[in-house]
């Protein structure tokens, strides 16, 4: 199992267990209430609101959060009604994007994100323009010093993993379908193997390099968008610099 991963931009490289924590949290309770209003209260039947639920506790959220989202998305307690907007656009160097987003008033956030791109190199495209770059998947960091690459190797695979990533210096990186981010999540429960970040989203088919004064624009641009509050993930195809993820 090999390649070359660069999920994490903005994420556990800069530190996941940081002051990103109650964004994290944010955007799964977000999910979880969106999830149970499309699809009813009961995991078990509803696929989307089952791997929302699995990764709010892949992290560490508190079960009373859990259950208060699901109520509010089933109607058994008052709450935003949120609708699901996904945008998609490039970067500076043509580097494509797309950011999912919850919000309450369209009217409001779609002017504020094209604002983003524009004020940072790069321009809001139109609908089916970058997502076909993408592909939906799992994935897991674990940090290094957790537990041993053999062992890690054999319980995911066993759990119905499709990859195991070692180039980060500080984590080993686990790729799931979507389907099997659940199991691969209790099974690295079940052998007391924690988590650094646990999500589902989107895998770029190829990666963009860019110069230096490019790159760093880029994770302006990126660090802009992940800070909006409606925002819920951004995904892009930057293979951003080494010293840049410091």
């Amino acid at each position: 199992m090999s390649g070359h991963s660069k999920w994490s931009t903005i994420k556990h490289k800069k530190g996941a267990a940081d002051a990103k924590r109650g964004k994290v949290f944010t955007r799964i309770i977000k999910e979880m209430t969106v999830a149970a209003r499309m699809g009813g209260g009961d995991p078990n039947a509803n696929p989307r609101l089952r791997a929302a639920v699995a990764e709010a506790k892949a992290n560490n959220m508190p079960k009373d959060n859990v259950e208060r989202a699901i109520k509010r998305g089933t109607g058994e307690l008052e709450g935003a009604t949120y609708e699901e907007v996904t945008y998609e656009g490039y970067g500076p160097g043509g580097v494509a994007l797309l950011v999912e987003a919850m919000t309450d008033n369209g009217n409001r956030t779609t002017p504020e994100i094209r604002h983003i791109f524009e004020k940072n190199g790069g321009n809001l495209g139109t609908p089916g323009s970058v997502r076909f770059q993408f592909d939906r998947k799992g994935y897991f960091a674990i940090e290094k010093k957790a537990v041993g690459e053999d062992k890690l190797m054999e319980i995911v695979l066993e759990a119905g993993a499709d990859d195991l990533q070692t180039e980060d210096p500080e984590a080993f990186e686990v790729y799931t379908s979507p389907d099997a981010f659940e199991q691969v999540r209790q099974a690295l429960e079940k052998n007391n193997i924690a988590t650094i970040e646990a999500k589902l989203g989107q895998i770029p088919s190829n990666y963009v390099k860019l110069d230096d004064q490019k790159a760093r624009q880029m994770m302006k641009l990126m660090e802009a968008l992940d800070d909006h509050d409606d925002v819920q993930n951004v995904w892009s195809n930057f293979n951003v610099p080494e010293e840049l993820m410091a």
